[in-house]
């Protein structure tokens, strides 16, 4: 999660708020009261804590279960003051139905996943466009307070479609991810193309609007050669 958004949910999120962490197995959230995640609560922190010392869930508060299958979540409709769900929703086979969820059981939140300027960017992992594990393109519109789902077919590793890897070593943190902040409810789609033709200029369309995003270096390293 974006370092200055968890400090602004500090002090969106009052002390005796009932906070839910979605999917916050590799880094819970400290705050959180509840955590509920594929993994075991005995595992948790495989990319470090936010803060383990202060904790405040407990193993009582840990629900472990797959949050993709099509059960209703073991909450009440709007138990949570606050749901945060951040980078898991891009590794999901089902993050609409998580997002209605999140939406069910919360009365405010926060989502945060990688920035499709980061997804579509070639070779900071390997040779190939953003991380290998994510299933989806994910964008969030703050005006609309909806977030959507593009597939992350193939076509994203091709020349045409990418950014080159001096654009993503240029990139603000807070340009690496997207966000939402929403209070009452927010929407979630899927982003269908039906015919390839349109998947593609979609696709170009992006590029094409945001590589001037960041200055090309004079001398780009080898090593981000696109």
């Amino acid at each position: 999660m974006l370092a200055t958004h968890v400090a602004e949910l500090s002090h969106r999120v009052p002390d005796d708020a009932l906070v839910l962490d979605v999917g916050g197995w590799a880094v819970p959230l400290a705050r959180a009261d509840w955590v509920i995640d594929l993994m075991p609560y005995e595992t948790r922190g495989a990319w470090g804590a936010s803060d383990a010392a202060a904790e405040r869930f407990t193993a009582a508060t840990w629900v472990q279960r797959d949050i993709c299958d099509r059960e209703p979540w073991p909450f009440a409709d709007g138990q949570f003051d606050f749901v945060v769900c951040a980078h898991t929703l891009e590794d999901l086979r089902d993050p609409v139905w998580v997002c209605q969820e999140i939406a069910r059981v919360g009365r405010a939140g926060y989502i945060e996943f990688p920035s499709r300027l980061e997804e579509q960017s070639y070779g900071f992992e390997g040779p190939w466009s953003g991380w290998s594990h994510h299933r989806w393109l994910c964008a969030a519109d703050r005006d609309a307070s909806e977030v959507s789902f593009t597939f992350k077919y193939d076509l994203v590793h091709l020349e045409k479609f990418r950014f080159p890897g001096w654009f993503r070593a240029q990139l603000r943190p807070d340009q690496l991810v997207d966000w939402l902040w929403w209070e009452g409810s927010f929407s979630a789609r899927e982003v269908i193309h039906m015919e390839p033709e349109a998947l593609f200029a979609e696709l170009a369309a992006f590029r094409a609007a945001n590589i001037g995003l960041v200055p090309r270096p004079r001398r780009p390293w080898q090593r981000w050669r696109s």
